[in-house]
Parts: structure tokens; C-alpha cells; sequence
């Protein structure tokens, strides 16, 4: 695994799909950016609260300033 090139959890503007929070929390934990989103897709399969928690985290985490 990769270190993380910004230790700030923000959204990823500059590679986001819908909101960049996927984007942003793999950049911030070094992570796949689509392995990312792929695991959360699968992950709505099952029963949970995964899309209120991205919704949340789109309204929580600032927008990085990389347009």
C-alpha cells in the first residue's frame, strides 16, 4: 500500500463521479479510487445504512479546492 499523498480527508473534486467522496477517502487512506467505488456499489446489495453514510459524508467532508 501506498502512503497517502493528503493526510486531510476531503472530497476529491478533481477525480469524483458524483460527489468525490469515494475519490476522497481512497486518496486519503491510499487506496483504489474505483476498487473503491466498486466496493461500495456491491455493498449497497446488502442491507445497511451505506448510502445515507455517503450522504452524510458528502454534506461532512469539505470539498478539496482542486478544480
Amino acid at each position: 500500500m501506498t502512503s497517502p499523498v493528503n493526510r486531510r480527508l476531503t472530497r476529491d473534486s478533481r477525480h469524483a463521479v458524483l460527489a468525490g467522496v469515494c475519490a476522497g477517502l481512497a486518496r486519503r487512506y491510499g487506496l483504489s479510487r474505483n476498487g473503491l467505488r466498486l466496493a461500495f456499489v456491491v455493498s449497497c446489495i446488502l442491507p445497511g445504512p451505506q448510502f445515507i453514510a455517503y450522504l452524510v459524508l458528502w454534506v461532512l467532508m469539505p470539498r478539496d479546492d482542486q478544480h
